[in-house]
Formats: structure tokens, sequence, C-alpha cells
């Protein structure tokens, strides 16, 4: 357990967690629950690269490729997928233009690098599994036990896909994914939009929620939201990236949710 979750600790039968009068809890999906980050990183490499090499910036510092830690963490992560694409290519100056919804897969445009981006995940998607990581699992058990309500909470469209094969979808009482932000029209993180209408639905006021992220975005949303609490988690356990996330809004920091767990705390 890292020292920033030692000192918001009391024990709630086995929850290492201050929850703080926390009544339910809100989690996004991929990196915080999933290993899927993995999976939309490698895509979005691969688009933005094809899009650096066929538009290359102006300047020539700017043409580097896309790093899967660094760049993904600062400009995508958490993100909808046009927002991340937008986010991207617009601070490496690469010279397309937004373009309009329904551009096919491409470079050309902003749209068509978010659609080549969807088009490459969807392809790995149904490659080998994604699994949920352990640690995550067994805190989603412990909190179910303790009849906390659970809400997913993701601005991927293919959140309960994920959350179904990785067989945990039946964890949680709602799912907001990108579907459903695309329905209602919710703003994308850093807003807190996505965040407020799972508590919502969850019945619980955000004083009372608590939300869990992995992206720097995601974190700040739960700040903006005014949530009880905001875990961030650090996944990509860089020289900066616990920083960044506190920095960012989180309360506390962990590198794996088992570590808000008692020692020896089973499912």
């Amino acid at each position: 357990m890292t020292a920033s979750a030692r000192r918001h600790g009391t024990a709630r039968s086995g929850l290492v967690l201050e929850l703080r009068a926390i009544e339910a809890v809100v989690l996004d999906t991929d990196g915080v629950i999933t290993d899927s980050a993995q999976v939309h990183a490698a895509a979005w490499k691969t688009a933005f690269d094809a899009c650096l090499r066929d538009h290359p910036p102006e300047d020539g510092r700017q043409r580097v490729p896309f790093d899967l830690q660094r760049d993904y963490l600062r400009y995508v992560d958490g993100k909808s997928r046009l927002d991340g694409a937008k986010s991207f290519l617009m601070n490496r100056g690469v010279p397309v233009p937004t373009g309009t919804p329904g551009d096919p897969p491409g470079t050309g445009t902003v749209v068509a690098v978010a659609a080549l981006k969807e088009q490459l995940y969807s392809e790995r998607l149904r490659g080998p599994g994604i699994d949920a990581y352990p640690g995550s699992v067994r805190l989603l058990h412990a909190l179910h036990n303790e009849g906390i309500p659970l809400a997913a909470a993701s601005a991927s469209h293919h959140a309960r896909e994920v959350l179904t094969r990785a067989g945990v979808l039946g964890l949680f009482a709602e799912l907001v994914d990108g579907e459903e932000a695309a329905r209602l029209r919710l703003p994308g993180k850093p807003d807190p939009a996505l965040f407020v209408e799972a508590a919502r639905r969850l019945n619980v006021p955000v004083a009372r929620t608590a939300v869990v992220e992995d992206a720097l975005a995601g974190v700040q949303a739960g700040r903006r939201g005014g949530f009880g609490l905001v875990i961030g988690v650090d996944r990509a356990a860089g020289p900066d990236t616990a920083a960044d996330l506190l920095r960012h809004g989180a309360d506390l920091v962990v590198r794996d949710l088992a570590e808000l767990l008692s020692p020896g705390t089973e499912d």
C-alpha cells in the first residue's frame, strides 16, 4: 500500500479506505478495471503515426512518433475518441482539418484519424481476451459484498463488451458508456458530466460518491464534479505519473486497487 493510501486508511470490513461517508463508487473501465487501456494505446499509436507520416508537422521536432505512455496519458486517456484525436494532433501542429461526421477511417482529417483508431481497436478487440486486473476484481467484490452500489463510467463505446468479456459486468448496478454519453450529449472529460450521470443513476449525491480513475482528465473531472473522494490509479508507475494524478485532483493514488483492501482480505 502506498503512503497516500495509508494516510486515508480506516477499516470497513476489509476496506483500507476512508470512505468519508461515501455511499457509492463510480469507476472508469480501461486501465482501472481492465487492461484494455493497452489496446487503446496501441490503436492510437498506429493511427497517429500514420497521420504524422502522411501529414508531417512543419516543425521537425513535432514529427516524433506517438509515445505509448507519455502521449497517451497526456492527450487521449479518458477522453472521447474525437477529443483525444483533436488534442494530440493540435498539440503536434499536424496540418489536417477537423473534418465532418462520417469521414471514413484515414489520416486526412481529425475525424478520419479518430475513425481509424476505432477501426483498429475494434479489430484488436476481437483477438485474445482483455482481462480484468485481479486486484480490481477483489476490490469490486469487497465493495459489492458491503452493499456499496457500483457504477462503471467510460467514454468508450465498447465498455459493455469489455466488462462482459472480463466477467465483471454483473457487479455493476449501472453503466454509463460512450453510447449513453452520445445519446445524452454529455461533454467529455475533464467535464464531470459522465460521472455525475452515473452517480445520479445510483441515486447517491456526488459528495457521498467516490470516483476511481487512471486518467488525468478523469481525476480532474472527479475533482470538478465535487465528488467526495477521487482515487487515482497509477498503472504507468512512471517517475512523475503519481504526482501528476495528485496535481490534477486525486485525493490519493494507488498502483493497484488491491491496495485499498486490508491484508488478507479475500473475495
